[in-house]
């Protein structure tokens, strides 16, 4: 308690962080349980506020390094799998008399376990090759700003949202819908994602340029010294 205490006081903006990274995650499997159509295309509810995981990702890697960056993915990890518990604990206890809406629940917050599973594999693989890349790219880059840290998170998180895309579809709609529509679905959302951090950018640069300064840190990540192993807390 004490050291978390103390990394609070040194970056005040930290918690704050965290908690929204952690909020979107939680809110992802319940708003991807709905596929919508915008024009000729398909995505699944979460694209629309998903990506922001990997844009607080950006910030979290290159603000105050990789080290950082593994401990909330952690805590994001932890926080997504006692969501999918508690939602189906509360599907599977018998319902009230008077209460029809089991079948309403199952299809919104009801816990399908390869859906689950396809989920928690692409976020784990999504997000730490995300802070990978980024990390990686700062240090080759020198930690210049400007066109290059638009360059390194346009490319961290078009590799990461490919992994995410092709993971997490692929676990959980394989062999429920026709493989050419999995496959079109696939690389759409892998397209909307990657397109929606470069619509960001001009959010995103000055907002870590503000965080920065506020926190008073840069961390630019030596791989001789940096252990890039995601199972190290």
């Amino acid at each position: 308690m004490g050291v978390l205490l103390a990394q609070q006081e040194k970056f005040p903006l930290l918690p704050m962080i965290t908690g929204v990274f952690v909020t979107v995650l939680v809110l992802t499997p319940s708003a991807a349980s709905k596929f919508i159509a915008i024009g000729p295309f398909n995505i699944v509810g979460a694209t629309l506020f998903y990506p922001l995981s990997y844009l607080f990702n950006d910030i979290l890697t290159e603000v105050y390094g990789y080290e950082y960056s593994r401990r909330i993915i952690w805590i994001g990890l932890g926080a997504q799998l006692f969501s999918a518990a508690i939602y189906a604990l509360i599907q599977y206890l018998p319902a009230s008399s008077f209460w029809h809406n089991q079948e309403a629940y199952d299809v919104i917050l009801g816990q399908a376990p390869r859906i689950v599973y396809a989920s928690v594999a692409a976020y784990f693989v999504g997000e730490f090759v995300n802070s990978f890349v980024l990390s990686r790219l700062k240090f080759l880059q020198k930690g210049k700003t400007g066109r290059h840290i638009a360059l390194r998170f346009v490319l961290s998180t078009f590799f990461s949202e490919f992994f995410d895309s092709v993971i997490f579809l692929g676990g959980s709609f394989y062999g429920v819908i026709k493989t050419e529509d999995l496959l079109r679905t696939m690389l759409t959302i892998w397209i909307v994602k990657s397109l929606y951090e470069v619509l960001t950018l001009p959010v995103t640069i000055p907002l870590v340029a503000w965080v920065k300064k506020r926190e008073a840190t840069d961390k630019i990540d030596d791989p001789k010294t940096t252990n890039y192993t995601p199972f190290k807390l």
